[in-house]
């Protein structure tokens, strides 16, 4: 399947969170609505105008099929090293199984290295069974236990 990666732009918000609203942990907590809520596009103006953050989709025949944001995080850790955190890796369901998923990890990875980071981490649900599995066959291995506090129970 030949796609293509490239930095979100405002006109791409809504194919973006409809991938995240279409997913079944997405559908409990997105709203694809039109007009989108505020608070998305406030977000995305923030995440654009950070050149610490990083909002990219994939395209397959000009149509937006796959998103995912990263972080770049500098650390006293590692030497001082940078890291790139992935969030919100989503994939249409029509082109799941054709190797885009991978394709956008590795060029989130390919990323992650270009601005010299010394590691990429990702957190995934514990209910996301297969998206672990296909996390680990790229080489990410399960090292930490992660938590997290919600604010907004």
């Amino acid at each position: 399947m030949d796609v293509t990666f490239r930095t979100a732009s405002r006109s791409d918000l809504e194919a973006i969170v409809e991938l995240l609203a279409t997913d079944v942990l997405g559908a409990t907590r997105e709203r694809f609505v039109m007009p989108l809520p505020t608070p998305y596009v406030d977000a995305f103006a923030a995440i654009d105008a950070d050149p610490r953050n990083l909002l990219v989709v994939g395209e397959v025949d000009g149509v937006v099929v796959a998103t995912m944001q990263m972080t770049f995080i500098p650390n006293i850790t590692f030497v001082g090293g940078e890291r790139a955190l992935v969030e919100g890796v989503r994939v249409a369901a029509s082109v799941q199984r054709h190797g885009v998923g991978a394709a956008l990890l590795q060029w989130g990875i390919d990323e992650a290295r270009r601005r010299n980071c010394r590691l990429v981490e990702l957190t995934t649900s514990n209910q996301r069974v297969d998206a672990k599995r296909f996390y680990e066959r790229l080489g990410f291995v399960d090292s930490h236990r992660g938590m997290k506090l919600d604010l907004c129970p």
